[in-house]
């Protein structure tokens, strides 16, 4: 006898899904996702945003030595050469130095001590500082014993390691920027939609008021605010001030492109069934009409970050943004403006390189979450086989 095979759901093959099935049926984030990843260039310079942010998130774990403890006896040290095999044996070290003034120039000289060799020890302790402003410890990256130096990024003027303050300065700027997009965001949305969607003399005041901000000339409307700020003011305060100044105005550019959504939906078919539905005036615009394209106002203020990086950079440059103590990647790059300081050492040039290594990421990130949030683009169906 043949028994007959019991057949179930489980039994059944899974039916085959094709690409433009896929396409049909994947949320809008899947979607955006699918465009996203085919840009190479958006994920690379994603993967140096995180790096940023993973320094800024611990950047006394990293630090060597701590970042305002100056040392008269080692100004304007040049960087250390990091050797990373002893013979055949991957052991990184460092030589020592030897330091002796000119007695013509009067300037500290330096050259490497071959008879000295000091390991490079990783998690080593060092000045205590709280972790994620939590947990008290002293464990850092990496660092040599007591009697050797290690200055992978030399030291400025006053003997201060330039790589510890790079770390704290990554933290400032970084934050910064992302602080400030956030306050950005709130107000472009907030003022954009009601004005897109609201008409009438709310439209006519917001792009009013929109329009007498960009018409001002952008360095000396910083420069004015900044220098109406109390120079008493300690670093905290000075922070959130110079912060909230650049918020305030980097809102104008994504206000007018949400108030552009707002008025092209205000007659969809979906809007006036939510009003007919007698959706409230609040519920209608963030639950209904912003979510369907807030990937473009993610992208938008992903290209937003670094002109606010580069505006806490120019004011404390300046010295009329961040100052000492703070540390960002301004006020180092204020210790720069010197020009017998950069010829004694170039180094000190260091922060404006990560300036334009940040600004270039954020750049090439947004242009390809820009893409991606594009709703015409062909490239979704295309990522949904990958």
């Amino acid at each position: 006898l043949i028994r007959p095979m019991a057949v179930g759901p489980e039994a059944l093959p899974a039916p085959s899904v094709t690409t433009e099935e896929r396409a049909y049926i994947a949320s809008q984030w899947r979607l955006v996702w699918w465009r996203f990843r085919r840009h190479r260039l958006a994920i690379a310079a994603s993967v140096v945003i995180l790096l940023f942010y993973l320094v800024a998130l611990f950047p006394e774990f990293l630090a060597i030595h701590e970042p305002h403890l100056d040392n008269s006896k080692r100004p304007f040290h040049p960087p250390q050469r990091v050797h990373i095999f002893d013979g055949f044996r991957p052991a990184p070290f460092v030589h020592g130095v030897l330091g002796a003034r000119n007695p013509d120039t009067y300037m500290m000289e330096y050259e490497a001590d071959r008879s000295e060799k000091h390991p490079i020890r990783f998690f080593v302790r060092g000045y205590e500082y709280k972790l994620l402003f939590l947990f008290e410890t002293d464990i850092h990256l990496m660092g040599v014993d007591a009697e050797g130096t290690f200055y992978p990024l030399g030291t400025d003027r006053m003997g201060r390691d330039m790589w510890s303050r790079l770390m704290h300065a990554t933290q400032i700027s970084m934050s910064v920027g992302l602080i400030g997009v956030v306050i950005s965001l709130f107000l472009g949305v907030l003022l954009g939609g009601l004005s897109g969607y609201r008409g009438g003399w709310t439209d006519i005041s917001i792009q009013r008021l929109i329009e007498f901000i960009r018409a001002m000339p952008t360095i000396p409307l910083w420069l004015a605010l900044a220098a109406a700020v109390p120079s008493d003011w300690g670093v905290v305060r000075m922070y959130f001030a110079i912060t909230i100044i650049l918020s305030f105005l980097g809102w104008t550019v994504l206000a007018r492109e949400v108030r552009g959504r707002f008025l092209s939906m205000k007659e969809e078919d979906f809007v006036v069934a939510a009003r007919l539905y007698g959706t409230g005036q609040l519920r209608l615009v963030f639950r209904h009409m912003l979510p369907s394209f807030i990937s473009h106002v993610i992208a938008k203020t992903t290209l937003a970050i670094p002109a606010i990086i580069i505006g806490e950079t120019s004011l404390s440059f300046l010295g009329l943004g961040l100052r000492q103590p703070a540390i960002s990647w301004g006020v180092l790059l204020h210790e720069a403006q010197n020009f017998q300081a950069v010829a004694l050492g170039p180094w000190l040039l260091m922060p404006g390189l990560l300036v334009i290594v940040a600004v270039l990421a954020f750049n090439f990130m947004g242009d390809g979450l820009r893409d991606a949030a594009d709703p015409y683009s062909t490239s979704g169906s295309q990522a949904g086989s990958e």
